[in-house]
């Protein structure tokens, strides 16, 4: 009787254009709706040149979106990025992009993601709240610091424990079947979708703000604007890691990313809009929580706690996108090198990678142990002092997965510069090759989408510094486990 699995060749198609739009959208929109707007507009001059960058930003990953159509419908195997570096640079370059997404760049976003979801959890249910009792109004001033020590360690303790449990429901969900993974995705978009209506509705409805600031602003930083406004709208290409599993993806792909990033685009000038409409020019700028003012404006207090359960919702979204497409990736690294044949196999049964879902959750849970805890961060910088290295700045980049994301930054804007880059080779090694959909304006447009990637790079590698290290570490160790893994057949 033959065991209920498959290789990654032979996919059948589950998903429509529709699954597709919500893994991106599901994605793309997760949290930084709701934090970057105020870090945009305070490095602008005027409303309008605020509302320009996210147009900007809009328009790049449409460019973008343009060249991977391209190349998900010229190479529509799973993997992606995995499959058009592997084949315009060589198994070498493949291989290192499928162990970083792997080891650091992907399950770090899937961690930064499920913290999120936790931050916003605790205080919404009153899980950092220590219970009170007769006499604590005349504590002293050393037991009123040692009440706040013991809520901020039950805080994060259980920060940890939800980031943790969102991370293995959705891993569990997604191993029952592809029906399920995909189904979750759609509820979870519709979910974020419809709250973000109801902000832009707050905001046009009863806002009246003053979009003209008070003062003249002189000092701007439009480039730190962009890299916020282009982090915002990260992770629509992680829907070509699905290629293969798209029904009638000659056109469903293409559409998907048009689609997508178009709507994309339209909600998050709506939501800034809607910010504007409600706290006015000055007021965004100071605002750390804008979606939260503005519902609080329109409606009362239950607002804010409304915000927080949309942005839960907005969380778990990604996560559940991420899981999804990026146990993809694993599974077409698994396909064609030994020393990762686990990962490539397929449930015949349940239609998903069972051991790259399984090897994607439990290095994410490991990363949220190693760095999104006291303990755990107290332990990596053990290990590097072990070496002779300093201890990584935990504070100065705003915690311990706020680390993770910086210094793997990095080297995401380089396999990304990389992929921009591999069409020009493609095009040229793979002359014959029909092409069902073709970027237009070539070579304009990949251009342009190098260009931006080059500027990402650039700018997140000041932004890191030594934290680079991070990233380049753990991909140069890929090198020598892609040495001993020979070609499998």
């Amino acid at each position: 009787m033959p065991k209920p699995e498959k290789s990654t060749d032979a996919l059948p198609a589950r998903l429509g254009l529709w699954d597709a739009v919500s893994i991106i959208v599901g994605i793309v929109v997760g949290v930084a709706i709701f934090r970057a707007p105020q870090l945009v507009f305070a490095n602008v001059s005027s409303a309008w040149m605020g509302l320009g960058a996210w147009l900007l930003g809009g328009v790049l990953s449409f460019i973008g979106a343009l060249c991977y159509a391209e190349l998900a419908t010229t190479y529509p195997r799973i993997g992606g990025d995995y499959v058009y570096l592997s084949r315009a640079y060589g198994r070498w370059v493949g291989f290192l992009f499928g162990w970083g997404q792997l080891a650091v760049i992907l399950t770090g976003s899937i961690g930064t993601m499920a913290y999120a979801f936790a931050d916003y959890a605790v205080p919404t249910f009153g899980l950092d709240q220590v219970a009170t009792a007769p006499g604590d109004e005349v504590l002293s001033e050393e037991e009123k610091n040692q009440k706040a020590a013991l809520e901020t360690a039950q805080r994060d303790r259980w920060t940890a424990w939800l980031a943790a449990g969102a991370v293995a429901a959705l891993t569990l969900l997604n191993l029952c079947g592809v029906m399920f993974g995909k189904a979750a995705q759609n509820v979870l978009t519709a979910a974020k979708v419809i709250g973000l209506v109801g902000i832009i509705v707050a905001g046009f409805g009863w806002g009246s703000g003053e979009w003209r600031p008070a003062e003249r602003i002189v000092e701007i930083n439009f480039g730190f604007a962009m890299v916020m406004v282009l982090y915002a709208f990260g992770g629509w290409n992680d829907c070509a890691f699905v290629a293969a599993e798209v029904r009638h993806r000659e056109r469903n792909i293409p559409l998907a990313l048009l689609l997508g990033i178009s709507g994309i685009t339209i909600i998050y000038l709506l939501a800034n809009g809607a910010y504007l409409m409600g706290l006015g020019f000055d007021g965004l700028r100071g605002s750390s929580a804008p979606a939260a003012d503005v519902l609080t404006a329109a409606v009362g207090e239950w607002g804010g706690k409304a915000i927080s359960v949309l942005v839960m919702v907005s969380a778990l979204g990604a996560i559940n996108g991420l899981i999804f497409t990026g146990a993809r990736v694993y599974a077409a690294l698994g396909a064609d090198h030994r020393v990762f044949a686990l990962l490539g196999r397929w449930n015949l049964r349940l239609d998903v990678p069972v051991w790259s879902l399984l090897a994607q959750g439990v290095i994410t849970l490991l990363l949220i142990v190693a760095v999104g805890t006291e303990a755990g961060r107290g332990a990596v910088d053990a290990s590097l002092g072990a070496i002779g290295l300093a201890g990584l700045p935990w504070d100065q980049y705003f915690g311990g997965f706020e680390t993770l994301v910086a210094g793997s930054a990095p080297v995401f804007w380089a396999f990304f510069l990389l992929t921009g880059l591999s069409l020009f080779q493609l095009r040229w090694i793979d002359r014959e090759r029909i092409r069902p959909f073709s970027a237009p304006f070539y070579p304009f447009t990949p251009f342009i989408f190098c260009l931006t990637c080059t500027y990402m790079l650039y700018s997140s590698l000041v932004y890191a510094k030594a934290l680079a290290l991070i990233g380049i570490v753990p991909l140069l160790l890929g090198l020598p486990l892609y040495w001993l893994s020979p070609k499998r057949p």
